[in-house]
């Protein structure tokens, strides 16, 4: 069986220049073909007005006249108009014949049965352009002029517009070629540009434009800067996947090392008491259930988004108060207070609940790692004055955030210098911030009047009632 053959089509410039040219060109025949047909038209009205004229003075001049020929020197090219009377009736003609030809229509116009008319005939072989109009009762004066240098000038204009549309077309050519490639330009870059990232994987290259193009704003334009744009997105997306990369194995050489030295360890059991045997495995079981969390916010902060989960209405107070039981027993050498206003505690909200109490744990855990043995945790409910928001704050009596550590401490992985001696990978606010951003809640840190630190949490809720 033979494979079908597929039709390429040709490439967008040549298409663009083609199709350009094609525009240009058809305009351009169109207009001279206008012209010519406003110039034939002009010269034939202009001959006709002369005819007019003319037989206007042979009435004049031969009114007493009977029928027959008035003058016959139209034969020759600067003559003045040949002339003639016909009567209505064939039996009124002269002995003599006519010079120009004589129908049935010649007589009606004579009998005032037919309007004036123009015509063509040939008199000596010379084209020559006829009126017929009444003269007297009963007759017709017929008064003719020779066309050659009418038909010559028509010729001659049919040559000149001829000559200039053939000059028109190549030039529409050189204009479509010049209009699809300074078009096309920023196109070409782009392409070139999407080939090199291609090629080199380098998404640090960008398309360069011109100074003479930044100032506009036509489509191509706007695709180049919108492609530059993509550009600046993608690479600061590869820098932080480079960076979530490179924190991540920094973050997990020290809880394997420690896994593969207990491990280690256990392999010789048998030389170890009970009690070292125990402490090598509760050692080991704790580090296994950090890798395990730091492994699993990993994975979701690589995501750079919650997984899509069913919203829900649900009461974020009680979540609250759910989380801040948890963190009592988790926690039991910090005093954690929750302070819910009432308006608060019947405020209902679109959320995950397990994402919403894992926002709230991760709060929580941070105040509480910070706060020194027999600490207060204090956390409060409120609704704003508008009832459309749900302001939830956790503060400590820590060491507080330093002021240069503020703008980072939602940074993935960024741990304070007082925080690097404590347990943790510095995931947790940027889980929290990640999961605030998902439910349009804002997340902000403060330095808590008094010393600490301070979470402001403010969370959309449904308007009251």
């Amino acid at each position: 069986m033979t494979r079908r053959r597929r039709h390429r089509r040709p490439p967008l410039r040549r298409r663009l220049a083609i199709t350009a040219s094609a525009a240009v060109a058809g305009v351009a025949l169109a207009v001279c073909a206008g012209a010519y047909a406003v110039t034939v038209y002009t010269l034939h009205r202009q001959f006709d007005l002369q005819l007019t004229q003319a037989a206007t003075l042979a009435i004049l001049q031969y009114r007493q006249e009977g029928p027959g020929v008035q003058a016959g020197e139209c034969r020759y090219l600067a003559a003045p108009a040949c002339a003639q009377l016909v009567p209505a009736s064939a039996a009124d003609d002269p002995r003599h014949g006519y010079l120009l030809p004589v129908t049935d229509a010649v007589r009606q116009v004579a009998g005032r049965q037919r309007a004036p008319y123009h015509s063509t005939a040939s008199v000596a072989g010379h084209p020559v352009r006829v009126l017929t109009t009444p003269a007297r009762e009963g007759l017709a004066m017929q008064v003719a002029l020779r066309s050659d240098g009418v038909r010559r000038a028509e010729r001659q204009s049919a040559a000149l517009l001829t000559a200039i549309g053939g000059a028109g077309v190549p030039v529409a050519a050189l204009l479509g070629y010049w209009v699809s490639r300074s078009g096309l330009a920023p196109v070409t870059r782009l392409t070139s540009t999407a080939e090199r990232i291609t090629a080199t994987r380098d998404a640090g290259l960008r398309i360069e434009l011109p100074a003479a193009e930044r100032g506009r704003e036509d489509e191509i334009t706007r695709l180049a800067v919108s492609f530059n744009t993509m550009l600046d997105a993608l690479e600061e997306s590869l820098a932080a996947q480079r960076r979530l990369v490179a924190d991540a194995s920094h973050e997990l050489r020290t809880p394997l090392t420690a896994l593969r030295a207990n491990a280690e360890i256990l392999l010789r059991s048998e030389q170890l008491t009970t009690r070292q045997r125990e402490r090598a495995t509760g050692a080991l079981t704790r580090q296994l259930r950090e890798v395990t969390t730091l492994v699993n916010d990993l994975i979701d902060l690589a995501r750079d988004e919650e997984p899509h989960q069913a919203l829900e209405p649900v009461r974020p107070a009680a979540l609250l108060e759910h989380t801040v039981a948890a963190a009592r027993d988790h926690w039991p050498h910090v005093a954690f207070t929750l302070d819910t206003d009432p308006s608060a505690a019947s405020a209902m909200a679109a959320a995950v609940p397990s994402r919403m109490t894992r926002l709230f744990s991760n709060l929580l855990d941070n105040a509480a790692k910070f706060s020194p043995p027999g600490g207060q945790v204090e956390v409060a409910a409120l609704r704003s004055a508008d009832g459309r928001r749900l302001e939830i704050t956790v503060r400590d009596h820590g060491p507080g955030i330093d002021p240069a550590d503020l703008p980072h401490v939602f940074d993935r992985f960024y741990r304070a210098r007082t925080a690097r001696a404590l347990p943790g990978s510095g995931l947790g606010l940027a889980m929290a911030r990640q999961i605030a951003h998902t439910h349009r809640a804002e997340l902000t840190a403060h330095q808590a009047p008094g010393g600490g630190a301070l979470f402001r949490i403010a969370l959309p809720v449904e308007a009251r009632r």
